[in-house]
């Protein structure tokens, strides 16, 4: 068979439907039941008492291994309207799918439908699961490979030393500037980026870094002061912050 989507996605199933089978002797009402696939995998077998289990066959506790979908009520219950279902889907942010139609006089028709249809959105929802822990893997290993050697000592590092590498790094693009060395320039400013990628915003690494590689002697000064604000947030020498805070804004508004 072959649900239908009356609201949702049948590439991204949600995991939980409102399922709904066409009464063929009234086109008013339909049957309604509950899909729900479990997000913790669960084995029925396991909470069959011994004694029971003992009489059941062996291919029947295999096959209840693990649960892929199961109805509620088994049976679709007649007696709610489509658009009662649709507006009711649209406030649970369930997923409304149309599993076929029935007779209202054949209930094993119905349950069988139900079942099908629970194994086919089953189906559905592991296959997009898959998909996704797929991309997460993918997205894990692409990020790894983007790490190169200096970005992990950099991250290793004490907050202290971030800060003295970036004030030697100050030097080495004021001095590129000096020389129009755009080479030198641009490898220390890739080098600064990723020192000032480790921080806490409240360093404002960005900011430093920007000022650092601007041509004017304005830059430089700039430069200085984020890192002297820097240097005053580590060691918590709050008070004198404001007046370095006053000195950017100045240089700002002059430039």
């Amino acid at each position: 068979m072959a649900i239908q989507f009356l609201r949702g996605n049948s590439q991204a199933p949600k995991g939980h439907a409102i399922f709904v089978v066409r009464n063929r002797n009234d086109a008013n009402n339909v049957f309604c039941t509950y899909c729900i696939i479990p997000p913790i995998p669960m084995s029925i077998a396991k909470y069959i008492p011994p004694l029971l289990a003992a009489h059941l066959p062996t291919e029947e506790l295999q096959d209840s291994d693990t649960v892929s979908g199961m109805p509620i009520p088994p049976i679709p219950e007649e007696g709610q309207t489509l658009e009662y279902m649709q507006l009711l889907a649209e406030h649970r942010d369930d997923d409304l799918c149309d599993i076929g139609s029935v007779s209202s006089r054949d209930d094993m028709a119905r349950m069988n439908l139900a079942a099908e249809a629970c194994q086919e959105y089953g189906q559905l929802y592991t296959s997009y699961i898959a998909t996704i822990q797929t991309r997460k893997r993918e997205a894990q290993q692409f990020s790894v490979k983007e790490l190169d050697a200096d970005s992990l000592v950099f991250h290793a590092m004490p907050e202290r030393q971030k800060l003295a590498e970036l004030g030697k790094l100050i030097g080495t693009a004021r001095y590129a500037i000096e020389g129009h060395d755009q080479q030198l320039l641009r490898e220390t400013e890739q080098q600064m980026q990723r020192i000032a990628g480790t921080l806490a915003e409240k360093y404002r690494g960005s900011e430093l870094v920007t000022a650092a590689i601007s041509p004017n002697e304005r830059g430089a000064r700039l430069s200085g002061l984020y890192l002297s604000r820097a240097y005053k947030l580590l060691d918590e020498e709050y008070a004198d912050i404001p007046g370095i805070e006053r000195d950017i804004r100045e240089l700002k508004d002059a430039g």
